[in-house]
């Protein structure tokens, strides 16, 4: 049998996940997108939107290790990393690994734990190592946390550090369904018949994609356009924006640029395409800029909110 390509083997999978959860293709395409190119991903939205349905059934598609942490105020940072647990019969030490040690990692309601813990998982989403003690154990190749949250106005959560916060890829913001795909749901959820996700893929697979993603082919013009866009954040007098300066905090950091390069490349090969357009900057820049800008207060009290600043930033950096 021949043997499928990046892109057939990922529309596939993106067509499983699908089936389970209606209604949320940018999100699916997201994690997707997160899972091939080596970054992390903070899906926030209200209760009940199927984030951690979406987030399971990804990785059900994947033959691999997964966990999932519920994220509570009680949580501590050995819950989540391990510890060491002393052994009568050894007369020693000896090293409890936590739930952090698997592929796919699934923080459910990041934001309902305090700091200390959330700064825990800074060390293993960049450096891709845990320490324990005195020890100091590498995590797989193949290793992703994708973490939801409720909105910070909600009860009971608290605002993720700016650190932790750039670790991540992508912020993905999910919506209600609409009216149609509610109604399927509907006839899904209360059918009495339970959904099932195949195995498509295997660490040594996504290995392979991640690859063929690399060789994606990103041209000059791409390069200068992308480090404008983070630029712009920054230092929007430049760009022409100056109605934005009052607005932004401060900008966004060298991780955007590079996110923006690794995911466009994945975009493309998930469109088919052996290089990177400018339309796959634009479609991702919301969700890699949008927990990379810090809003003043002035834009607090004029409510005017980040995706507005980056709506606007797209329309006053020349495209190539």
């Amino acid at each position: 049998m021949e043997e499928k390509s990046s892109f057939e083997l990922s529309a596939q999978v993106v067509e499983e996940v699908s089936s389970v959860v209606i209604g949320q293709k940018h999100l699916i395409e997201m994690m997707m997108i997160g899972l091939l190119s080596d970054g992390h991903l903070l899906v926030e939205g209200v209760p009940g939107l199927a984030k951690t349905t979406a987030i399971k059934a990804l990785s059900d598609a994947i033959d691999t290790s997964f966990s999932r942490i519920q994220f509570t105020p009680d949580l501590l940072p050995a819950d989540l990393l391990g510890t060491q647990i002393y052994s009568s019969r050894n007369e020693s030490f000896e090293i409890k690994k936590g739930p952090i040690f698997a592929n796919m990692v699934l923080a459910d309601e990041i934001n309902r734990a305090p700091a200390k813990v959330q700064s825990a998982l800074l060390e293993a989403m960049q450096e891709k190592q845990v320490s324990i003690g005195n020890d100091t154990f590498n995590l797989d190749k193949t290793f992703l946390v994708m973490a939801t949250q409720n909105p910070v106005d909600q009860e009971g959560t608290y605002t993720l550090p700016e650190a932790q916060l750039d670790r991540f890829m992508f912020k993905v913001n999910v919506d209600y369904p609409s009216v149609e795909d509610e109604i399927k749901v509907l006839k899904s959820v209360t059918s009495g018949v339970i959904p099932t996700v195949k195995k498509l893929l295997n660490p040594e697979k996504i290995g392979e994609m991640r690859k063929t993603a690399q060789d994606i082919f990103v041209d000059e013009k791409i390069y200068s356009y992308i480090t404008e866009l983070v630029d712009c954040t920054r230092f929007p007098k430049k760009y022409e924006a100056s109605s934005l300066e009052s607005l932004i905090s401060h900008g966004a950091s060298p991780r955007a640029g590079i996110n923006l390069v690794k995911a466009s490349k994945v975009k493309a090969m998930l469109s088919n395409r052996e290089y990177v357009v400018p339309d796959d900057i634009k479609a991702l820049a919301p969700d890699v800029l949008r927990h990379r800008i810090a809003l003043s207060y002035e834009a607090d009290a004029r409510e005017i909110g980040v995706s507005e600043i980056i709506s606007e930033i797209l329309t006053k950096v020349h495209i190539p």
